[in-house]
Parts: structure tokens; sequence; C-alpha cells
């Protein structure tokens, strides 16, 4: 570790601070980009990896899994450590863990590669927290809103891309390009970014990172193959059960220990707990509409519209866009409003897109046109919550919290995962000695996604209109 005087001077010549935003929002957007990887190859991994569809499903499972348990942890370590040094670990990680399922011809290497491609999501609160840091205070808001967005807007962007590169060549090939794509960036951080000096002082909770890890695997597992293992199944009960048990214990260590993993009454305070469930319920809302809009779209008609999967892939892609066009406006218009109002705004977004494909579903348009909507929901949406959390919480634990809120948008996209998913599978027809959704199916998807954006409304309505009680907050009002 270099002298903290070292630091300083490198913290001084830092490169222009557009760069510095444009190294973080790649960095986002290729961490985000790992969750739709291997979309294009999800029905083919029975017959490419020789295994069962139950344990090809762990090549999806394993990453949401790395990435909601290092997500907090990472956010510590980059308080206590460096946020930089963690974003460069977690992209070397990212790196190994590609080259692991490059190079892997059967199903063990394959979970072990993703397991370790899903520990770079926790690029994206660092990188907020790393924004905080360096840059001018006026340019805070606008940046924060960009690499925000990064988290919707790399699994748009990336279905595309990664279906064009297995339609033209072999499946291995995806991984290698993330690999390249983690070696780049990781230049690029190391070259652009600089050096954060403050640190939080004190030691590692290490008991508090195997209980959180601990209950948070039992909770996902429950959540994530539930509609494998049946709802009510043995597994799925002990799993979730005894997750939730292992978090209770969790909090009460972690409140009676003087230096937490995560400071629960930091967290607990009313606009930091309040984000974060909105954030869930945002996190669900998204997700349900990357579940349900693709399979109507791909899926033969009278099911669905038939298109392929590059086609139907080009149809989501521009709500990702949406999103980054919208990131900065977003950022000069909290500015204005205030972020709960944006919240609010990136709901009642949400709202009007399910209910828009409530009565409208029929053409590939009305998909284009709901998912745009989606795009400006979760662009003002998750533009708003690291605001309202950073307004609410000190320097010290600006890492931390913006990974507890990662971490809380990780929940509501699993746990959407698997309802949606579930519902899509109850209410089904046979069509061609195959079950299909119905669009009774659809529907209660689209029901469901609205709802849980009216739910972020409600709680966003309820967050104070000012926020902050700390006396020295990491963002300004």
């Amino acid at each position: 570790m270099g002298h903290p005087d070292d630091e300083r001077s490198r913290l001084t010549r830092v490169p222009p601070q557009g760069a510095i935003v444009a190294v973080l929002a790649i960095a986002g957007l290729a961490s985000s980009f790992m969750f739709t990887l291997v979309v294009p190859i999800q029905a083919k991994l029975p017959e490419l990896l020789h295994a069962s569809r139950e344990d090809t499903a762990w090549v999806v499972t394993a990453t949401l899994l790395a990435a909601a348990v290092i997500t907090p942890i990472s956010g510590r370590l980059g308080d206590m450590y460096g946020k930089r040094r963690i974003v460069l670990v977690l992209l070397a990680v990212l790196v190994v863990g590609s080259v692991i399922a490059a190079l892997s011809t059967d199903i063990v290497g394959v979970i072990i590669g993703r397991a370790l491609q899903g520990a770079v999501t926790g690029v994206v609160p660092l990188g907020i927290s790393i924004l905080r840091d360096v840059l001018h205070s006026d340019r805070v808001d606008s940046a924060i809103a960009l690499i925000s967005a990064t988290m919707g807007v790399g699994g748009a962007l990336g279905m595309p891309l990664s279906a064009l590169v297995t339609q033209y060549a072999d499946w291995h090939a995806l991984f290698w390009m993330a690999a390249g794509m983690g070696a780049v960036v990781f230049a690029l951080v190391l070259w652009i970014v600089p050096v954060s000096v403050l640190r939080t002082a004190g030691r590692f909770d290490y008991v508090g990172a195997a209980g959180l890890a601990a209950g948070l695997t039992g909770i996902l597992l429950a959540v994530s193959r539930g509609n494998e293992w049946g709802w009510t199944s043995p597994a799925v009960l002990a799993c979730g059960l005894g997750g939730l048990a292992v978090l209770l214990v969790w909090g009460w260590y972690e409140l009676r220990i003087a230096q937490p993993l995560l400071d629960l009454r930091v967290a607990a305070r009313r606009p930091v707990l309040l984000t974060n469930i909105a954030s869930m319920a945002m996190g669900f809302s998204l997700f349900s509409s990357n579940v349900s809009y693709p399979q109507l779209l791909e899926l033969p008609a009278p099911a669905g519209m038939g298109l392929t999967l590059l086609a139907a892939s080009l149809v989501i892609a521009p709500a990702g866009l949406v999103m980054m066009v919208l990131s900065p406006y977003s950022g000069r218009l909290a500015r204005t409003v205030g972020p709960r109002r944006l919240l609010v705004m990136g709901a009642i977004a949400l709202i009007v897109a399910y209910g828009f494909s409530l009565l409208w579903s029929d053409e590939v348009w009305h998909v284009l046109v709901a998912n745009l909507l989606v795009g400006v929901g979760i662009g003002f949406g998750y533009a708003a919550m690291p605001m309202l959390i950073m307004r609410s919480v000190p320097p010290s634990e600006t890492g931390a919290s913006n990974g507890l809120n990662a971490l809380f948008r990780s929940l509501g996209t699993s746990t959407a995962a698997a309802v949606i998913g579930a519902v899509l599978a109850t209410f089904t027809t046979v069509q061609n000695g195959v079950n299909v959704p119905t669009h009774v199916a659809y529907d209660l998807s689209f029901v469901l996604g609205g709802a849980a954006a009216v739910i972020a409304l409600v709680l966003a309505a309820f967050i104070p209109q000012r926020p902050t009680i700390e006396r020295h907050p990491s963002l300004p009002e």
C-alpha cells in the first residue's frame, strides 16, 4: 500500500472527470452484461454440457448467488481498503472466471466460471461511491444516474450481442468475449480512475460476511430453485427458512459489535430502509418484463409472435438505449425536483408500461412501446435510488450502503425470475405437443410487474422530502 501522501498527490493529478465517468460506466455495462451473457444458449445448455436441465440451471443460479453475496461485502471492503482497488480485484475475478468457463467442456467448470463472473456486479455500487469521492458536486448527480442506469442498460444491450455471437461462433466465444471485455476495463480503470484516499478505519467483519453469505445463499436458493424443487419441498423450505434464521442471528450479531460489516442502524433509517425496499420492488418490476416479453416475442403463434432470438433481442434493446440517454437528464432533474420525485416518476412510467401491455400486447410494436416505457421507468428509478441513499449516510458508509441497495435490487430481480417463471409455467396450453404460456399467464405477469411498481410508488411517497439526518451526508441536499 502506498504512502497516504503519495496517494493524495495522485488524486490531485486526476484525468478529466468525464473520462472517469465514462470508464466507470463501461465497467458497469460489463458487469450487468454478465446476467444476459448465456441467455442465447440457455435452452441448449443440457445438450452442450451433457447434463440435465436442472443441473444446467446452476449456470444462471451461480451468477445470481455470487452477485448477491459479493456485492455488499465488496462495498465494505472498498470503504476500508480503497474502492478502486476492490474494483480492480473484481474485474480480475471476472477475467479469471471467464477464462475458466471458456476452457471448460463440462458443467462444473462453466458453473465455477459463472460464479466468478457474478462477483463483478459489485463494481456498480463501488463506482457510484468513487464518483462521490472524486467528482465536483455539480456533476455527481448526473454521473451517479449514468452509472446506476448501467445495471439495466448492460443486460438490454448485451442480449442481441450475445445472440449475434452464438449465431455465428462456438458458444465458448461468449466467455472469451467476456474475458477480453474484463481485461480492457481492468486496464482502463487502472489507467483512468484515481485512487480514493477516503478510507474507513477498523477491522473487517469476517464473521458477519460469512453469516450474510450463508443467509442470502439459503434464501436465494429457495427463490431461484423453487420451480424445479417444488415450493413446499423439504429442500426449499430448509433453504428458505434456514437462510431467514441465519439472517436474523446475523442481524442480532451485527448490532452488538463495534465494527460491523453493515451498520444496520444506518440501514434502518427511514429514507434508507424505504429506498431499499422500493429498490426490491423496482427490480421485480424490471425483471418481470425481462422474463415475459422475450417469451411473448419468441414463441410461435398463437402463443407468441414467432421472432428469432436475435430479432426479439433487438426489440428489447431500445429500452437500454432509453436508460442510457435519460441518465444524464435524470441527474439534472433530480437536482431540480429531488430524487424522491424522480423515483415516483419512474414508478409511474412502469405502471403505465404494464397497463399498456394489459390492453395491447398483440403486435411487436406493442411490446416495443411497453418496453420503452420500462426503460424510462428504470432509467428514472435506478438513478434516484443511490442519490436517496447517499443523502442519508455518512461518507464512510457509501460503499457498503450502495452495496446493500444493489443487493435489494438483486433480490427483486431474482424473485421476479422465479415468480414470473412459475406463472408462465403454470398457466399453459399444449401447442404442437409442447406446453406454452396462455394469454392469461402473460396478463398475470403484467399485473404482477405493475403491482410491484405500485408498491415502489407508495414507498417512494413515504420517503421524507429532506431525508438526511446525517450531519455530514455523502451527498448534500
